[in-house]
């Protein structure tokens, strides 16, 4: 079991897409707040969907793939971006199947 998961640039979008990762993934989320940055951080899987961060911010606010990714300096594991979601693994082999 490793931690994956992004490196936020905090800014006033920050908020919502920490609450929308915590109510898409499964298990703790654990974030460390340091100041310019957000590091968010779960344990082998991170998670957040189109769907909760469109009701949190709003429709289209952030889009999915794509937008999301511009507010991410950094992320720990490997990244899988799918249509609807952008998933944060800690086994490669993940980004490599349609689970």
């Amino acid at each position: 079991m490793s931690k994956v998961g992004p490196v936020l640039r905090n800014n006033r979008q920050s908020e919502g897409i920490v609450e929308a990762i915590k109510q898409d993934t499964e298990g703790e989320v654990e974030v460390t707040d340091r100041r310019a940055y957000l590091r968010v951080e779960a344990e082998d899987r991170c998670v957040v969907t189109k769907e909760t961060l469109d009701e949190l911010l709003g429709v289209g606010a952030i889009s999915v793939p794509g937008g999301i990714e511009e507010q991410i300096s950094s992320f720990k594991g490997y990244i899988n971006p799918k249509s609807d979601r952008v998933e944060f693994v800690s086994d490669i082999e993940e980004t490599h199947s349609d689970q």
